[in-house]
């Protein structure tokens, strides 16, 4: 990554162990596309009030050349799982970033039926 990883904490204490932990999967969505800019990610534990417990919100920011990926996923009690799913979902979107930059996006074969000219 050009920038290093920015991580916000959002209505919820500063944990090392959860930047740590988000600094590695950050650091694995390399892997899949290695020409990432910059990734930012939030952590946040909204003041609603719910029934079964507090719900973590998780969203990543990933600026790559000429785009940038955003993920939101939210509503999870455990944090790690609330940034599992961020995260797959996040290399899923840099995956196809990816394939459709060097132009091996799946093409679908055509319906028509070719004429005879």
């Amino acid at each position: 990554m050009q920038r290093p990883v920015q991580i916000t904490f959002k209505d919820i204490p500063h944990s090392d162990a959860v930047e740590t932990h988000i600094r590695e999967k950050a650091a694995k969505l390399e892997t899949f596309y290695p020409h990432i800019i910059g990734c930012h990610v939030t952590v946040e534990l909204p003041h609603k009030h719910h029934h079964q417990g507090k719900q973590h919100n998780v969203r990543i920011d990933i600026k790559v050349p000429g785009s940038e990926i955003v993920v939101n996923r939210d509503k999870h009690e455990d944090i790690y799982v609330a940034l599992r799913d961020a995260f797959d979902a996040a290399r899923r979107q840099v995956e196809e970033y990816g394939r459709r930059q060097r132009g091996d996006v799946k093409h679908h074969a055509s319906s028509r039926v070719p004429t005879g000219d």
